[in-house]
């Protein structure tokens, strides 16, 4: 009887932590849009946080771009967009995370794109990532200061000698070739700061 009274004190514990740190929901949808170009805001479908910490659409958006709102769950800012042909393979990592799959998530995957149950878009498709510290995050106007963005474009098994580029980080802000000739295969371009 302790350690269910245990669990259930923690789950309440988190829950309400959550609930206490999720933003209302124009903050959330005004923090995820930063990470997106500008000519993408205003018309980009957000996806953030319900009181409950579900996952639910803030927004519905009109162009191929999705942001996704910061976790409550996490410490930092962390804020992403990123074109619409890539939410099956963003989704699907998401629903493994949720099932506690963190680990076996790449391969499963892997192996979706593979037999072709899981569609990953046959021409290259952007992702945008914004972080940032807490300290450096306004929660009532849902500004970052010093926020660091990471540009990826993925498209499944590219390798260095059909892009040309490395398949290791060379240089500050260079782009580079990660996970060459997999189905994750993305170039990063991390700008030098």
């Amino acid at each position: 009887m302790k350690k269910v009274l245990v669990v259930l004190f923690t789950f309440g514990t988190l829950t309400a932590f959550c609930q206490n740190k999720i933003s209302p929901k124009d903050i959330q949808i005004k923090t995820a849009v930063l990470a997106a170009p500008k000519i993408y805001k205003e018309n980009a479908t957000v996806l953030g946080y319900n009181k409950d910490g579900e996952m639910i659409t803030l927004r519905e958006g009109n162009n191929k771009i999705i942001c996704l709102a910061d976790d409550p769950k996490k410490d930092g800012i962390n804020v992403a967009c990123y074109a619409k042909d890539l939410e099956p393979f963003m989704a699907r990592g998401r629903e493994l995370a949720a099932q506690g799959k963190v680990e076996e998530k790449k391969e499963i995957r892997k192996k979706e794109i593979d037999t072709g149950t899981l569609k990953m878009p046959s021409e290259p498709a952007m992702l945008y990532v914004l972080v940032g510290e807490e300290k450096d995050y306004n929660p009532k106007t849902g500004e970052l200061k010093n926020g660091m963005i990471r540009y990826v474009l993925y498209k499944p098994y590219m390798t260095g000698e059909s892009t040309g580029l490395p398949t290791k980080p060379q240089a500050p802000g260079m782009p580079w070739l990660m996970e060459a000739n997999t189905h994750r295969s993305h170039i990063m371009i991390t700008p030098a700061k």
